[in-house]
Formats: C-alpha cells, sequence, structure tokens
C-alpha cells in the first residue's frame, strides 16, 4: 500500500493530501467519557490533533484548539467538534514561543475556568541527509515547538488542573528507533517522553496523571510537508502491518488516557506503531 508521490510546503494543509486523512469524522462514536471535561490540544488543526478533538468533544469535553497558522483546517476541526454539541475555541498562535503557551492556557482558564486535560501535541520535523544541513535556527525551533512548549503548557495549566487531570504528550516510535534524517525531531520525542514519566512521578500526590503515546508512522500533513516525494510514496511499509496507521487510529488511546478508565494509567508510553516495538 502507498500513497502518490506529493509534496507540500510547511507546514502542510489537509485538503491537499491524496488519500485524505481519516480522522473518525464518520466512524468515531462517543460515549460519555469526557462529560463536563475542557481540553486544550495543540496541533488540533489536523492530522492526530484535528482526531483526538473530534474524539473528545463526541465523548463530551468543550475543546481548545490551539494551531500555528492553519485557519482553514482549524476551522475545519472546530465545525466537527461543534457539531458534537461542545464549544470549540480557537486560539492560533506559534507555541515555539513561552508567551504563545501562556496565552492558550489563558484563553482556556478564561472561557472556561479551568484545565482538564492538556494534549502536547503540536510538532515540527524535517527531513535532511547530513547533520551540516540543519540550521542553528531549525535545531532550536525544533527543540521550542516540540519540547519547551510542553514544559511552558504543562507549567502554566497546572494551577488550574485538579485530581483527576491528564497531562498526554505526543511521543513517537522515533524515540527508540531515531532516523537518521529526522536528528532534531527524534530528540525531542525522546524527551516528551521522559519528561513524561518524570512528571508522573511528580504529579501523582496531586492526582494529576501523565502518560505519552508513541505513534508509528501516521498519514498527517506534517509527512508531505517534510519529506522528499519518494519518501512519501513509501511511507508506512516499513511497518509490520504494512502502512500508515491513520490519525482515527489514535484517537481512543488519547481518550483513554485522559478519561476515568484510564484512572490508574500515569507514567505509561503507549505504542501506537503498527507492529514496531518500542522498549
Amino acid at each position: 500500500m502507498s500513497q502518490p508521490s506529493q509534496q507540500q510546503e510547511p507546514p502542510g494543509t489537509t485538503s491537499a493530501m491524496q488519500p485524505t486523512p481519516d480522522h473518525g469524522e464518520q466512524t468515531y462514536r462517543g460515549s460519555g467519557k469526557l462529560t463536563g471535561k475542557v481540553a486544550i490540544i495543540t496541533g488540533a488543526d489536523s492530522g492526530i490533533g484535528r482526531a483526538v478533538a473530534i474524539a473528545f468533544a463526541r465523548e463530551g469535553a468543550d475543546v481548545v484548539i490551539s494551531y500555528l497558522s492553519e485557519d482553514e483546517d482549524a476551522r475545519e476541526t472546530a465545525r466537527w467538534v461543534e457539531e458534537a454539541g461542545r464549544k470549540a475555541v480557537l486560539v492560533p498562535g506559534d507555541v515555539s514561543e513561552a508567551a504563545q503557551c501562556r496565552a492558550i492556557v489563558d484563553e482556556c482558564v478564561q472561557e472556561f475556568g479551568k484545565v482538564d486535560v492538556l494534549v502536547n501535541n503540536a510538532a515540527y520535523q524535517m527531513s535532511h541527509d547530513t547533520l551540516e544541513e540543519i540550521s542553528d535556527e531549525e535545531w532550536l525551533f525544533t527543540m521550542n515547538t516540540n519540547l519547551s512548549a510542553f514544559f511552558y503548557l504543562s507549567k502554566a495549566a497546572l494551577p488550574h488542573m485538579g485530581p483527576g487531570s491528564s497531562i498526554i504528550g505526543s511521543s513517537s516510535v522515533n524515540s527508540d528507533n531515531p532516523k537518521p534524517t529526522l536528528i532534531p525531531y527524534s530528540v525531542t520525542k525522546a524527551g516528551i517522553a521522559n519528561m513524561c514519566a518524570s512528571m508522573a512521578q511528580l504529579l501523582g500526590e496531586k492526582g494529576i496523571r501523565v502518560n505519552s503515546v508513541a505513534p508509528g508512522p501516521i498519514w498527517t500533513p506534517l509527512i508531505p510537508s517534510t519529506m522528499p516525494p519518494e519518501q512519501v510514496e513509501s511511507f508506512g511499509q516499513q511497518a509490520p502491518l504494512g502502512r500508515p496507521g491513520q490519525p482515527a487510529e489514535l484517537a481512543p488511546v488519547y481518550v483513554l488516557l485522559a478519561s476515568d478508565d484510564g484512572s490508574y494509567v500515569s507514567g505509561a508510553r503507549v505504542a501506537v506503531t503498527g507492529g514496531t516495538p518500542i522498549l
């Protein structure tokens, strides 16, 4: 199974992808597992973030949709949240900046008075064949977008979270099986896994659970906008299941970790990799 050869400019858009990713629009069925909860999801305009937003809304949560500048994609996510009968709050801006991370939390608290679930999902990557190709600026931007933002968001959100709240980081199979062409990205994803494991121990006494999800190759705009066309065409074929995953296939795991069904799950890293093991 393969995708047509294709490429976009970062950060990429869903509408330009062939085939269009499945975010669970037609398939996800909620059962009230997040009724009354408020969630912040970064990178919620598309991909995994959109699938999680749709699932959370159908489980009863209101959603703050953080995104960079992909207004069309973000509005589409908001439409699905609102169709589920929940409130969607759009917050554009660059999470690589600490002030923007604090502004996202401030907007959530102003709108809803609390934060029940924080999903750190926004990410940047770019494929490079040599270390010398990676500029200092790109290294710092990747670190700040993927990892530092998680620190800023968590620190800002914690005063507004109570017992039963949940923090979820999007790690990656690359944290254990790093690709040589994605060094900065892989470093940040290992850092997210480590940070979640550390925070789970630190925040346990507050009744706040912290976990991470380790996706394998998932078909999102990040792929055609950051990889060469020939790699896009074969993307996901290396997984034991022989194909890339769809964003919809991640959403139930995030729901588990956000809901009371996962009340004794903390410090875990859940692999959704199509069969590739993580350590």
